[in-house]
C-alpha cells in the first residue's frame, strides 16, 4: 500500500520548508516533504548570498515586490526569535557613470511604490557608509537589506517542522511521475496525497508538466560564480555594495557582500549553465546539456537582451573580466586580495517560450488538487515566508 499524506509537498528547499510551515499554522495534520538528495541545503537554497532583499528592483504589484519586503521582515523576526545569524546592515547600490542615473532615479521610484525605506546619499556620505564604494553623484541606500545565514534557516525549519510531529521530511527521496490518480511515484514507493505542491526549484518544470501544468514555459540555468576575500587579507566591506542593474533582466551584476561569518564575497555571475546542477565547469552536466545548448541558442537569437547576457557572462570565467566588473564599485581593487570561492550557485530561470522572454516575477499555478511554485528565482528565499503564507492562504486552506 502506498503512503498517505495530506498535503506531499515536492522540494526540501527554503519554499517548501516555508510551505509546511504555513501549512501547519493552517491546521494540517500529515504534511509530507520530499528532497531528491540526501541532506537539505544542497542546491539554490543552500547557496546563495544570504542577502534578504527589501524590494526596491521590482515593478510595482508585481508577486515579488509584494511579498518581498514582508518576507523580509517575517524573516528577520524568525531570526530573531530562533537566535539565527542576522547582520542588518543596509546596502548601497553605486551608479558606475551617469549613463546610470536615470535607472538609479528608477530604482528609487520602485523602492518607494514598494515601501522600502530608501534614500539617496552623496559621495561624502557613501564614503561614511562603505569606505571602500565609488560612485557618480549619488548612491541609493537601501535600510532594509539584511544578511543571513541560509543553512542555519534551513536547519532551524527542519527541526522546528519535525519537532511539530505532523510533518516528515523525507531526504534521498525524489519525485519520480504518477503512480495513479492523486499518487506520486517516488524512488523510494508510492504516496498517496490529498494536495500536492510543487516547490522543485530547479526541476519545478519537470514535476509541472506530469501535472499538464507550465507548458509554455522552458527552464534554462544560469550560473552564479564567487570569488572570497582571501584568509587574513583586509577589505573594508561593511555591509553590500551593489551595482545599478539592467532591469531589463533579473540579474543583479557582481557585487560585494560581507556575511554574517565576516567573509567578504564578490559575486556572482549570470554565465548560462550547461545544467540545473552544473556546478563545476563540466560536473553536473547530464543528457539535458545539448538540449539546453540548443535552447540558449534560439534565445540568442530571438531575445538581444539574452544575447547580451551570453556574449559578457561566460568572459567572468576569465578572472581579469570578472575583477573588471567588481573594480567598477570601488575605489581600489587589488585582485591578489580575492581567491575563487567554493560557493557556485545555479539560477533556475523561467522562460516564456511562446515569446521567448525571460518571466521577471513568481508563478503560482494551480490546477485540479495541485499548486505549483514556478520561478523560484531571486528574491525566493527572502519572499519565502511571506510568498508561503500567500500560497496557502490562496490555495490550501481546505
Amino acid at each position: 500500500m502506498a503512503e498517505a499524506a495530506d498535503v506531499l509537498i515536492v522540494g526540501g528547499g527554503v519554499i517548501g520548508l516555508t510551505l509546511a510551515r504555513e501549512l501547519l499554522a493552517a491546521g494540517r495534520e500529515n504534511v509530507v516533504v520530499l528532497e531528491k538528495e540526501p541532506s537539505l541545503g544542497r542546491h539554490a537554497s543552500g547557496r546563495n548570498s544570504g542577502v534578504l532583499h527589501a524590494g526596491i528592483y521590482y515593478a510595482p504589484d508585481s508577486l515579488k515586490a509584494r511579498s518581498c519586503l514582508r518576507g523580509n521582515m517575517l524573516m528577520r523576526a524568525y531570526c530573531r526569535e530562533r537566535g539565527l545569524p542576522l547582520v542588518e546592515c543596509g546596502k548601497v547600490i553605486v551608479a558606475r557613470d551617469a549613463a546610470e542615473l536615470p535607472t538609479l532615479d528608477e530604482l528609487h521610484r520602485r523602492a518607494l511604490a514598494n515601501g522600502a525605506r530608501v534614500e539617496f546619499v552623496d559621495e561624502r556620505q557613501l564614503a561614511d557608509l562603505e569606505p571602500s564604494a565609488r560612485t557618480v553623484e549619488k548612491a541609493l541606500l537601501s535600510r532594509d537589506t539584511a544578511v543571513v545565514d541560509p543553512k542555519a534557516v534551513l536547519e532551524s525549519l527542519r527541526q522546528e517542522l519535525t519537532g511539530s510531529g505532523r510533518v516528515r521530511i523525507l531526504t534521498g527521496r525524489a519525485f519520480t511521475g504518477l503512480a495513479g490518480p492523486r499518487t506520486a511515484a517516488t524512488s523510494g514507493g508510492p504516496i498517496a496525497y490529498a494536495r500536492l505542491v510543487n516547490a522543485a526549484g530547479a526541476h519545478c518544470d519537470r514535476v509541472a508538466r506530469h501535472f499538464g501544468v507550465g507548458e509554455g514555459y522552458r527552464l534554462i540555468p544560469f550560473k552564479g560564480i564567487y570569488r572570497k576575500l582571501r584568509p587574513g587579507a583586509s577589505f573594508p566591506v561593511n555591509g553590500n555594495i551593489y551595482p545599478v542593474p539592467d532591469i531589463r533582466n533579473p540579474f543583479l551584476g557582481v557585487h560585494f557582500t560581507r556575511s554574517v561569518h565576516g567573509e567578504v564575497y564578490v559575486g556572482p555571475t549570470a554565465i548560462p549553465a550547461f545544467g540545473r546542477e552544473n556546478y563545476g565547469f563540466f560536473g553536473g552536466m547530464d543528457r539535458e546539456a545539448l538540449a539546453i545548448v540548443g535552447a540558449d541558442a534560439r534565445l540568442f537569437f530571438a531575445n538581444p537582451r539574452f544575447r547580451g547576457v551570453a556574449l559578457t557572462e561566460p568572459r567572468k570565467y576569465v578572472p581579469a573580466f570578472f575583477h573588471r566588473d567588481a573594480a567598477r564599485l570601488v575605489k581600489r581593487f587589488d585582485p591578489a586580495l580575492f581567491e575563487r570561492a567554493a560557493k557556485v550557485g545555479i539560477r533556475p530561470q523561467l522562460v516564456d517560450w511562446r515569446t521567448k522572454e525571460l518571466v521577471m516575477d513568481f508563478v503560482v499555478a494551480a490546477r485540479d488538487e495541485t499548486v505549483h511554485v514556478l520561478n523560484p528565482i531571486s528574491p525566493a528565499f527572502t519572499s519565502s515566508m511571506d510568498l508561503a503564507r500567500t500560497v496557502v492562504q490562496q490555495h490550501l486552506r481546505a
